[in-house]
């Protein structure tokens, strides 16, 4: 063969294939198909013999192969579901032809299989269909793809729980705003709200930390085991864990008093304690500690200061407990240790007869002197020699009061006879001057007839009682006829008195008269 033919074959050759194709072709494959333009890549697309068959298409387009066989995104939906590609995608249009003749304007979205709702439909295309969304990396070398986007929220949104919460989203948010999270219900949560639990912040529970050098709010993971996994045990463990036996969520300060031991504190209630409101003791609020050391912490000090002792308040468990303030639990005892010991009548006496005067209680500052409890009835009568320094002891006990001792020699008055067992009253009780008995002494005076009527009628003096009496009878023992003026001699002897002594009457008084002026014979012979 010739040379030079042979040099024209591939010529020719290639002539001839141009033409061949030019009659095959129906036009130029679009910019995105160019690549594979040629008689050789026919089959690519074509199956020969066959019109352009889907499996082609989706053996390139695995992506839209992918979300078909998930039954998502537009491609899934009933608009596009059964149709050939090339219905939508027509080829051989020429290299500028717009092979995917898509309008974002106008779109309706949800034939994606994602319905735009609440904020969502404000925002613009772009704003969610950008590259860095893409998750699959060969989409993402394509520029201008709507496809790529994942429907979940973390695909375009960031997990500001990271992972902690799961990523379904919408458990908790919705579209129109993320804050509040209005889904959110702590009911359904392992930690259900109630009371004042209700109107905390949230982020008083759950606070803000940093992971990876950002800020995250920590919801899940918190211990909640007892409430001190939160609050300050104020009663440090004294109380045990829980303190759901005294508080309610409603209100710390809201004690269910019917179930709370205060003898786990360090003041039992005892007594009138028992009945006592909380609110009585503790005055600020319920977990305020008051002080209780003494009773005057609380109580008024009821005395005044009265029991000081080397300035410091005598614990008033010495006379009272709890069960009541009155009766005291001062005892006889106790008195008697004292420098006023009881004694005879004054164990009967109620404290109050001496305590109590003026409606006030008096202790430590009442003396112990009898005047300082009693008075002094016989005033000046009685003179400091028997009575010094309102000393009543000389002559009174306190065993009974009127039992007296006392030495009358003393006063220069001597009881003997009759008057050794007359009572002290029958000659120093006067009678009764307005309410008051009124006794005699040192104005009393030693005449006989201070106390006896004198039956003569005024025949003799004073004095001269024990010229005839005694103190053994009122007879006159002593009386001795020949110590008067006139002896008794021979039948004289003899007479009764009454011969002589007539009885007469002056002044209304009928009394036998023995003081005579005339002592003739002829005075009572005739």
């Amino acid at each position: 063969m010739n040379k030079n033919l042979l040099s024209f074959l591939p010529i020719l050759f290639f002539l001839l294939q141009e033409n061949l194709f030019a009659q095959i072709s129906p036009g130029d494959l679009t910019k995105a198909h160019s690549h594979l333009e040629g008689i050789s890549n026919c089959t690519k697309c074509h199956i020969l013999g066959e019109q352009v068959n889907n499996s082609k298409c989706l053996d390139c387009h695995s992506e839209i192969h992918n979300l078909i066989k998930s039954g998502k995104g537009y491609h899934s939906s009933s608009e596009a579901s059964g149709k050939n590609c090339w219905s939508c995608h027509s080829e051989h249009n020429g290299r500028n032809f717009r092979i995917v003749n898509f309008t974002p304007d106008g779109f309706n979205h949800n034939k994606t299989g994602y319905e735009l709702i609440g904020s969502h439909k404000k925002l613009e295309c772009s704003s969610c269909h950008q590259n860095k969304f893409i998750i699959n990396s060969e989409i993402k070398k394509r520029s201008g793809t709507y496809l790529g986007l994942e429907q979940n929220c973390y695909s375009c949104h960031k997990d500001f729980h990271k992972g902690t919460l799961g990523n379904n989203c919408s458990n908790c948010h919705n579209t129109v705003k993320f804050r509040p999270a209005e889904g959110f219900n702590h009911d359904k949560t392992a930690f259900k709200l109630t009371g004042s639990h209700k109107n905390v912040e949230c982020i008083k529970c759950h606070p803000m930390e940093e992971r990876k050098g950002e800020k995250f709010q920590k919801f899940k993971g918190l211990v909640f085991i007892s409430c001190s996994s939160c609050h300050k045990d104020i009663h440090q463990g004294k109380f045990g864990p829980d303190c759901q036996n005294c508080h309610s969520t409603n209100s710390f300060h809201q004690i269910n008093q019917s179930a709370f031991d205060h003898s786990k504190t360090n003041f039992s209630l005892v007594g009138k304690h028992n009945s006592v409101k909380c609110s009585d003791c503790h005055k600020e609020n319920l977990s305020s500690k008051p002080k209780h050391e003494k009773c005057t912490d609380c109580h008024q000090d009821y005395h005044k200061g009265e029991f000081v002792e080397n300035g410091l308040l005598r614990d008033c468990k010495f006379c009272h407990n709890e069960f009541g303030f009155s009766p005291s639990l001062y005892t006889v005892e106790k008195h008697n240790t004292t420098k006023f010991q009881l004694t005879g009548s004054h164990l009967a006496v109620p404290c109050a007869s001496c305590h109590f005067k003026t409606n006030i209680w008096h202790f430590d500052s009442i003396g112990i002197e009898c005047i300082d409890c009693h008075n002094n009835v016989h005033g000046e009568e009685i003179s400091s020699k028997f009575m010094g320094k309102n000393n009543c002891s000389n002559c009174h006990n306190s065993e009974r009061w009127a039992t007296i001792s006392f030495e009358h020699d003393k006063t220069g008055f001597v009881l003997l006879g009759k008057h050794i067992a007359v009572s002290c009253g029958s000659c120093h009780n006067r009678g009764i001057n307005g309410d008051v008995k009124e006794f005699k002494f040192a104005s009393l005076g030693k005449s006989c007839l201070v106390c006896h009527k004198d039956y003569h009628y005024g025949q003799f003096r004073d004095e001269e009682c024990e010229r005839c009496h005694t103190f053994d009878n009122w007879k006159p023992s002593k009386f001795n006829h020949n110590n008067t003026r006139f002896s008794l001699e021979g039948a004289h002897s003899k007479v009764e008195c009454i011969r002589c002594h007539k009885v007469i009457k002056q002044n209304n008084v009928s009394f036998s008269r023995y003081k005579l002026e005339n002592f003739k014979c002829a005075d009572c012979h005739s």
